[in-house]
């Protein structure tokens, strides 16, 4: 591992923070702090912390030692000093004294030692800063040391890789106990460069941030010579099906048998979820061994990783290829082993060393499919990262540790008591989960206008989203703002192909689909009776058979999660009230209509509902040469107030009124077969 200090960048974040009225101490702490979380081989998803010893100015203008700490939400990779609250220092050494210090009580007493009290929490193992003499700290999960001290005998491994270099520290649940014995193994090796805390972590310390953060990059670096120095043995492969079936379709039938059960199903659906998956040489090792059953079994590489990926994956043969029905059943066997194992580990540590606790979901957050990957699961796009990305880095603590040794992490009893640690679980929060949380949605034509406005609603709704749009660059520019929770394609939705390629990819990129806006349309005009043949089956392709297509991926897809769904069309108002010279338009828009109450009567007893939306003179922001525009000045109006003017509230309707009528019927599990009208009044389109 090579040090990523540059001078001219440490410089130049003093310099930036220094404007601010940030010291050099803290400036250079959230510099190193950067450093190490971007560093994924050293830290994860809020695992590891840092700190620093400096002098800084209370309210009242005296000068103040604080400890200046990460703190609790923060992720050190883009940390600033807000993510480091001070902490009064002479305060927290009082407690050294102290025999015995409660969780409650001791994040009571650090949250009442702040300078500012409207700072973060800071870490849990703040007190282990404090108790260190040096002013600059830094703790890690690297993944080598992780791979030396997940071992049989690992004492003895790491007396050979470290000498007299560092204190070990048994393994102790983080918090007033650690910090106590981190700092006894101190005292009585004051001269070390760090800590290896078993089954844990690392420490380093230094009087300078550099010293700290190279040191750290030091010893993690002997580390990795080590581990290079093993049997470079391949883990022996299980047998295998000569061909494995499509990633497309596993990952449905896969996130349907780990949706959570609703309590009474004829209230709710289950809570789905969305799967990410990860594959590569290393994984395939992995997953496809011969002893997977033993060394992925074992527990998680570091306590901490334990809330995120529960403390071990759900294992499921090789899906091969024209046998799904096969792995369907195999998935649903694996789901009802695992769940069984955890409900008995629940209870055989539950009350045992603390007050009893309430059981969490028993579901896996990290499934091993031999033959593919594996797949975090989460109940949003980022959880499902989140555990993939912890998934993947134990796959390599793990090879490595049996490259040289046997892997050996942390008891289960141990691991238990950090799973239902309320200082861990405080980690994932308590806000309410929103309205799509674990729902994938696709928009049709979702790059422009209704489309769009649809796209943004659920997402705002806590939905993933894929927007498919004939321009790519249109589809871009909407799901760019949804992060993780957005995918972008490029789809001809008259191009049966394309339209299964498209779901496909959204079912390898997110698992599957529960919400279908099939909404890509365009209006074409003309005397039926002059109309031309080529005009009429092109309006039919777009306004009829696109929707068909869309309809039959989304079923197919639904079916196979078998959690039901949601198929929404975009009909028009020319479905039901025909327009003078809009037959061409009109008509493939009837038909669509008929087909979303043919879904619904067919696919029903599958839990899909299918509904629509009949809409009428929209204003979707796009006049200029457009089809509104055309109809207004056929009016002798302008657009603006052939919208005011044309219906019955007189009341403008835009794209964001059509986009809530589509949330609001994914939302109404019992309604299908409807169709809804967002026109703001037009008496000739209403049904009857």
């Amino acid at each position: 591992m090579k040090s990523a200090w540059k001078i001219a960048e440490a410089k130049a974040c003093v310099a930036h923070y220094r404007k601010q009225g940030v010291n050099e101490d803290l400036a250079l702490r959230v510099y190193t702090t950067r450093l190490l979380g971007r560093n994924p081989a050293l830290v994860l998803h809020g695992g590891g912390n840092t700190s620093v010893k400096t002098i800084t100015k209370d309210r009242l203008g005296k000068s103040v030692r604080v400890l200046s700490v990460k703190g609790s939400g923060w992720d050190m990779g883009d940390i600033e000093p807000a993510g480091l609250p001070a902490v009064r220092l002479e305060a927290l050494l009082e407690l050294r004294d102290l025999k015995k210090l409660s969780d409650e009580d001791m994040v009571n007493y650090q949250r009442g030692a702040l300078l500012d009290s409207t700072s973060p929490n800071p870490s849990v193992e703040t007190l282990l800063h404090a108790f260190l003499p040096h002013k600059f700290i830094d703790h890690t999960h690297s993944t080598a040391v992780l791979s030396l001290t997940d071992q049989l005998g690992d004492a003895k491994l790491l007396t050979e890789v470290y000498g007299k270099r560092v204190a070990l520290v048994p393994y102790v649940k983080p918090g007033f106990d650690l910090a106590q014995t981190a700092a006894h193994a101190f005292d009585s090796h004051t001269d070390v460069e760090g800590l290896i805390l078993r089954k844990h972590g690392i420490f380093t310390f230094g009087e300078t941030a550099r010293e700290a953060y190279e040191r750290m990059i030091g010893l993690v670096t002997l580390a990795e010579r080590r581990l290079a120095r093993g049997e470079r043995r391949v883990l022996a492969s299980a047998k295998l099906p000569p061909r494995i079936a499509p990633l497309a379709e596993v990952a449905p039938v896969l996130r349907g048998h780990l949706a959570i059960p609703s309590i009474d199903a004829n209230l709710a659906d289950p809570k789905r979820v969305v799967l990410a998956f990860r594959t590569s040489r290393a994984i395939r090792q992995y997953v496809d061994g011969a002893e997977s059953k033993r060394y992925s079994q074992a527990g998680v590489a570091t306590p901490d990783h334990t809330i995120r990926t529960k403390n071990w994956p759900m294992l499921v043969p090789a899906p091969a290829v024209g046998q799904l029905d096969r792995f369907n059943t195999m998935t649903r066997n694996a789901v009802v082993r695992f769940t069984s194992k955890y409900v008995d580990y629940f209870a055989r540590h539950n009350g045992k060393r603390e007050p009893k606790k309430t059981m969490l979901d028993p579901l896996p957050r990290v499934v091993l499919v031999a033959g593919l990957g594996l797949f975090g699961v989460g109940r949003s796009t980022a959880a499902a990262h989140v555990a993939a990305d912890i998934a993947e880095n134990t796959v390599r603590v793990i090879t490595d540790a049996e490259l040289i040794g046997r892997y050996r992490p942390v008891s289960e009893a141990d691991m238990f008591d950090v799973e239902y640690w309320s200082l861990e679980q405080a980690k994932l929060g308590k806000a309410t989960e929103s309205a799509f949380a674990g729902q994938v949605v696709v928009v049709t034509g979702g790059g422009s206008g209704i489309g769009a406005a649809t796209a943004r609603a659920f997402a705002r709704q806590g939905a993933t989203v894929a927007v498919l749009d004939l321009n790519r660059a249109d589809a871009e520019v909407v799901a760019g703002v949804f992060g993780a929770r957005g995918l972008p394609l490029g789809c001809d939705v008259t191009d049966r192909k394309a339209v299964r390629v498209a779901f496909d990819e959204v079912c390898r990129r997110f698992g599957g689909v529960d919400i279908v806006v099939s909404n890509a349309g365009a209006a074409w005009q003309g005397a039926i009776g002059e109309v031309s043949d080529k005009l009429l089956r092109a309006s039919f392709d777009l306004n009829f058979f696109a929707h068909q297509t869309v309809a039959q991926n989304a079923v197919r897809v639904m079916r196979a999660q078998g959690t039901g769904g949601a198929l929404l069309f975009n009909v028009s108002k020319q479905a039901v009230n025909p327009g003078q010279d809009f037959g061409p338009y009109g008509l493939p828009k009837a038909a669509t209509l008929l087909l979303a109450k043919q879904y619904a009567l067919e696919y029903g007893s599958d839990g899909i509902t299918s509904n629509s939306v009949n809409a009428d003179r929209v204003n979707t922001g796009i006049f200029a040469g457009g089809f509104l525009e055309e109809r207004a000045a056929a009016r002798g109006l302008t657009p603006e107030a052939y919208l005011r003017t044309g219906n019955l509230l007189k009341r403008e309707v835009r794209a964001e009124d059509v986009a809530q009528a589509f949330v609001d019927l994914a939302r109404s599990r019992k309604t299908t077969a409807a169709t809804v009208t967002v026109d703001g009044g037009n008496i000739a389109a209403s049904l009857r």
